[in-house]
């Protein structure tokens, strides 16, 4: 049968054998990976046995300073230095254990450390509540990670008579509060004016101590908190420690907590702004994003640093450590702003027609359409802002804060563990630090966005 007759033909009967084909490469497995990533092509084959041959030459020297010669106790300086031990001497491990303490603190009074264990407590529990997925009361964790933890936070780091007396007044206004809805929730007729009746029928047919406690668990959880902490303060006391003596992770940790709870809600207001139709709220929020986006970190700590002080009487001059809070919290804000907005501009004009069409107000419409698809675009670019103000922390050592790594550069001049591996130390012990923080972060981020399936939804 011809060429032209088997094109032609329904179908026919080959009568002779293909020739035998070569056997296809692995597509799967170690090597057919190795193959795909590594060495799919001349650049990458080049680029691969350069970047192998950095890491065969360097990193055993590396193993062997933080490792293997490594001395991992002592009580000073001559437990680092080689000619005091006999044999070469790598990374001084002994000099983090024995200023451990003083990373985590700074010149926080030793005898009220406890203070700021129950701040750490307190915010880890936070963190793990509302991050776990199947947490509960997803709700009261929120109430108390963005409202008791940072009132509970001042009273108990900075402490003395003004702290106590907001802490006295908050116990007073709550125990207020919770005493009218006592009063909504025993008495008929005012819950019936409160509630409306058919929430009344429902709640009628709930015992008591429930009709109570189940909308009442905030301030329920406000009481025993501003409680536990009253009592710490009449039975221990809670003398005021300055700002001056904080210092090390834990500013560090609560520069990027400040920054990283305000800056997403400004953030947000200000990509709003940005987009209203208002020309007068249109042109301030560009004029603060593009402002602020146009200087480095650093001025705009200057300038909180200076300038604050100026807009506000002499006696309500803020805090020194206020002043770079207000610093970091705007920077951040500005670039968050950017990041929602190009959120905001990937959401088609479809759904702001189905979400006016469904009678909903601009807030609303926002609120519960619009926003939450933005912001589940963008987790990324937010992580991102995240980290890099995580990071931006350290700068605040210009203005005189004594962060995590300002603590590790004080102790590098301490008589005590000058050696010649000591700095090389500190600065690696730090670069840990920042790295597992910055690596948990976009670990979760990416666990967030897989559960969400950003990318299939869009």
């Amino acid at each position: 049968m011809t060429d032209a007759t088997t094109e032609n033909a329904a179908f026919f009967v080959r009568r002779e054998t293909l020739p035998q084909e070569a056997a296809p490469l692995s597509v799967a497995g170690p090597l057919a990976w190795i193959r795909a990533n590594l060495f799919s092509g001349p650049v990458n084959t080049l680029l691969t046995l350069v970047c192998a041959y950095i890491v065969v030459t360097s990193l055993p020297e590396i193993i062997r300073f933080y490792f293997i010669d490594a001395v991992w106790t002592g009580s000073n300086r001559d437990a680092c230095l080689a000619e005091k031990v006999g044999r070469p001497v790598g990374a001084c491990w002994a000099y983090v254990a024995d200023r451990f303490q003083y990373f985590i603190y700074g010149s926080y009074p030793v005898s009220q450390r406890w203070r700021v264990n129950i701040v750490f407590a307190m915010f880890a529990l936070g963190v793990v509540w509302l991050l776990w997925n199947n947490a509960p009361l997803k709700k009261l964790g929120a109430f108390f990670f963005f409202v008791l933890l940072p009132i509970s936070a001042y009273v108990l780091l900075l402490g003395g008579p003004g702290a106590t007396n907001l802490l006295r007044y908050l116990i007073i206004a709550t125990a207020a509060l919770a005493a009218v809805y006592i009063v909504l929730s025993f008495v008929p007729s005012l819950a019936r004016f409160h509630t409306g009746a058919g929430q009344l029928a429902v709640e009628h047919e709930l015992p008591v101590w429930k009709r109570f406690y189940r909308p009442k668990r905030l301030i329920l959880m406000a009481l025993v908190a501003f409680g536990l902490i009253a009592i710490l303060d009449d039975r221990v006391g809670l003398p005021r420690v300055d700002t001056g003596l904080w210092g090390g992770m834990t500013v560090t940790f609560l520069i990027a907590a400040v920054g990283i709870v305000f800056s997403l809600p400004l953030g947000v207001v200000l990509a709003l702004g940005r987009r209203s139709r208002l020309p007068i709220i249109q042109l301030l929020s560009v004029i603060f994003i593009e402002f602020v986006r146009g200087v480095p970190l650093i001025t705009v700590l200057f300038m909180a640093n200076t300038m604050l002080p100026l807009f506000v009487p002499q006696e309500w001059s803020p805090d020194r450590l206020l002043r770079p809070l207000v610093g970091v919290a705007l920077f951040a804000a500005a670039y968050m702003a950017e990041v929602i907005r190009g959120g905001l501009q990937a959401i088609p004009k479809g759904q702001y027609e189905g979400a006016m069409s469904l009678g909903l107000g601009y807030w609303n419409m926002m609120r519960l359409i619009i926003l939450p698809q933005a912001l589940r675009i963008v987790i990324p670019g937010i992580v991102n802002t995240f980290i890099g103000l995580f990071k931006d922390t350290t700068l605040v050592t210009i203005v005189g804060i004594f962060d995590f790594l300002r603590t590790i550069e004080a102790t590098l001049v301490d008589p005590t563990w000058a050696t010649p591996t000591t700095r090389a130390t500190g600065y690696a012990f730090a670069a840990i630090f920042y790295f597992l923080c910055c690596w948990g972060m976009s670990r979760y981020s990416i666990s967030v966005e897989r559960r969400l399936a950003a990318g299939q939804r869009r």
